[in-house]
């Protein structure tokens, strides 16, 4: 199953993606993440029974978790990205926190932000957790996944170098996205087989498979529920590839009339063009 949330009529819902139509769901749970706690095998239920139809061409695409509980986001996490940046490999993973509105859907515009030109593409794997867990063994952390959704995890550079934490360069408002929807991990039996591919104007800038991972999927679930619960709905983006552009020679940063893709195949293809922040953001009115 696709599953995704969108705006229809200014109103939000959710449901799974049927050819050029979305089956919704809204009636039988709230949200997509109330779905997941319900599990896979009830939402497969629902949809054999008489959901409404709308077609996609009509939806403006939302995260597939519009609010999740945590994203926890790997740095420097894949072997070959850790050798382009001079780096030693870590011994542990390396976190960090991003903020759900700092991610947009499918087709919105990303920003790059008034304060920086140093705005980075970062394609990336993102994990949905379905089922609840704390102290989950690696063996068995497949088992919690409800499935994988593409990222565009992008970074703000200079802000992201202020300090030993990146997290400044993280969240700033609309620099990253999310979708276009959750591919449910039955179509997915081992994500380190997937590539993930990152364009700019239609040009690779990224293209590295997950099982260049120092630190896979298992065990990237398995460190972080021994520090805090797991719970439906929360998303771990696994890290990006080599290639960003603040390593190339010159480095290549994103400008407003840009376009991002990021293509895993199997998973899905998010697509964001790339827009100056709007001098309407102030104190008053910080999303413009």
């Amino acid at each position: 199953m696709k599953l995704l949330s969108f705006l229809y009529n200014g109103q939000p819902g959710w449901g799974a993606q049927q050819g050029d139509e979305v089956a919704v769901l809204t009636g039988r749970w709230p949200d997509l993440a109330a779905a997941l706690q319900a599990g896979p095998q009830a939402i497969a239920q629902a949809l054999r029974g008489d959901a409404p139809r709308l077609p996609l061409a009509g939806l403006q695409y939302l995260p597939p978790i519009v609010a999740p509980g945590k994203i926890l986001c790997v740095g420097l996490n894949y072997g070959r990205h850790v050798a382009e940046t001079g780096r030693e490999l870590p011994a542990h993973p390396s976190l960090f926190i991003r903020f759900a509105d700092s991610l947009v859907g499918h087709q919105a515009e990303v920003w790059r932000p008034m304060a920086s030109a140093r705005f980075d593409f970062e394609g990336e794997l993102a994990v949905v957790i379905g089922k609840a867990g704390r102290r989950i063994p690696a063996a068995r952390a497949l088992e919690h996944v409800a499935g994988y959704t593409c990222m565009a995890e992008n970074s703000v550079r200079d802000f992201q170098k202020h300090s030993a934490q990146v997290t400044p360069g993280k969240n700033f408002a609309r620099s990253g996205a999310l979708g276009p929807w959750l591919a449910t991990a039955d179509e997915i039996p081992d994500p380190a087989v997937l590539q993930v591919v990152t364009r700019l104007n239609g040009e690779v800038m990224q293209d590295g498979r997950v099982d260049d991972l120092i630190f896979p999927i298992p065990e990237l679930i398995a460190y972080i529920s021994t520090f805090t619960p797991l719970a439906p709905g929360d998303i771990i983006a696994t890290g990006t590839p080599e290639g960003v552009g603040a390593r190339r020679t010159p480095p290549l940063f994103m400008a407003a009339g840009d376009v991002l893709e990021v293509d895993i195949p199997g998973v899905g293809r998010l697509v964001n063009p790339v827009a100056d922040e709007p001098a309407a953001c102030t104190e008053e009115n910080p999303h413009g």
